[in-house]
């Protein structure tokens, strides 16, 4: 089996054996990985590239404001959020603008990092 394969077999079975938090989580890292990816590209004056990668970060985020579960309170404030960040995405698309990507990727940073210490408090409750 060529290594390649043996890759995208481990990460098809991450993602199926991943609970939903951990799915989120993979998410957030998706998106900061292709924020990444549109800023080095927008560096390069690659522009499909930039698009395509920041395309990639506004469906992530779309896809995270449509699983949001809304009877509860925080999810007001997640979707505050991700709307703030489409918009921010669609201006940083127009202009091929990497301080705004910038900005947007600080974002996701902060999002993704207070996500991962929601799981470790759930997972110490559990422990309990």
């Amino acid at each position: 089996m060529a290594m390649p394969d043996v890759y995208a077999q481990y990460n098809n079975s991450k993602v199926l054996t991943a609970s939903p938090a951990e799915l989120t989580l993979m998410l957030y890292e998706g998106a900061i990985k292709f924020c990444n990816v549109a800023i080095v590209a927008i560096e390069q004056k690659d522009v499909p590239k930039a698009h395509t990668n920041i395309v990639k970060v506004q469906r992530i985020i779309d896809y995270l404001r449509q699983t949001l579960d809304m009877k509860y309170p925080v999810a007001q404030d997640f979707e505050n959020i991700y709307v703030y960040l489409s918009q921010r995405l669609v201006e940083a698309n127009l202009k091929k603008d990497k301080e705004i990507l910038e900005e947007i990727n600080g974002h996701l940073h902060s999002v993704r990092d207070t996500w991962k210490e929601v799981m470790r408090i759930n997972q110490a409750k559990g422990a309990n």
